[in-house]
């Protein structure tokens, strides 16, 4: 978020994800036995601030998502984030993982509803955006892909809220991580989160929605009768930079191609 906004990044965070590394990772260049995602957040947080993911303490991160089998371990999570975390620099895929796996992966854990969900066959918002940013480098050159997309936008609008925000499934309340994964992956597709008619409700868009999170103390709040909460303010953050760079004509929050990275 820092990165991607402009800001400057402290040299400290290379040298405590580096610690981290080496603590970590094991003889696959994995971070965890079982979640991906901590590859691929990584992997993104070292590209944004043009580190080279490829040799950290000695080893290539990109290699510990090099497998299908052990990214769909956290359903379809796993390969959202692979594939998201792959295309922030056109980083070339290795093992039995391609780019076409991935995406298709995604598009056949399609809901009935035709959005995404971590289990059972009821969309939830959060996943759904996920899934529809992770497939919005392709929207345009794959047809399945835009149908796909489509029909998850539709699922979207359906479930937003009449105050403009989204739920996650299960929850009644609207929260900020929902909106914001609305909002970063609407910026992706280039569709304004504040002003497109399907994602306002009652004079609400899902961009008012997010910003209404943000605590006068600074940070956002998980809920709006909340406190301040970590990961609403990671996210409500790097959501509200996706939307300044798609609104300033830039490459994509997760597009790096922007970025040049540096041997450290």
């Amino acid at each position: 978020s820092l990165a991607r906004s402009g800001r400057s990044v402290p040299e400290a965070y290379y040298t405590n994800v580096y610690n981290y590394v080496k603590a970590n990772i094991n003889a696959e260049s994995r971070l965890h036995s079982s979640k991906s995602t901590d590859n691929s957040r990584v992997i993104l947080g070292l590209t944004a601030a043009g580190y080279n993911v490829t040799n950290v303490a000695g080893y290539n991160l990109l290699n510990g998502l090099s497998d299908m089998d052990y990214l769909k371990k956290q359903g379809i999570n796993g390969p959202i984030w692979a594939l998201i975390a792959l295309d922030s620099h056109a980083y070339t895929p290795s093992g039995n993982v391609t780019r076409e796996a991935l995406v298709d992966y995604i598009l056949s854990a399609k809901c009935a509803d035709g959005g995404y969900t971590v289990s059972g066959d009821t969309a939830d918002a959060d996943m759904t955006a996920m899934a529809i940013t992770a497939l919005a480098p392709y929207y345009t050159t794959n047809e399945k892909v835009k149908a796909a997309v489509d029909t998850a936008l539709d699922t979207l609008s359906g479930m937003q809220a009449a105050n403009g925000g989204f739920a996650p499934v299960g929850a009644s309340e609207v929260t900020c991580e929902s909106a914001a994964q609305v909002v970063t992956a609407l910026s992706a597709l280039g569709i304004d989160a504040d002003t497109d008619a399907r994602f306002v409700k009652n004079g609400n868009s899902v961009l008012h929605s997010l910003v209404s999170f943000a605590a006068e103390e600074g940070g956002f709040k998980h809920t709006a009768s909340g406190n301040v909460d970590g990961m609403a303010t990671e996210q409500g953050y790097y959501a509200l930079t996706a939307y300044a760079r798609m609104k300033a004509g830039n490459t994509s929050l997760y597009n790096m191609s922007d970025v040049t990275l540096r041997e450290q």
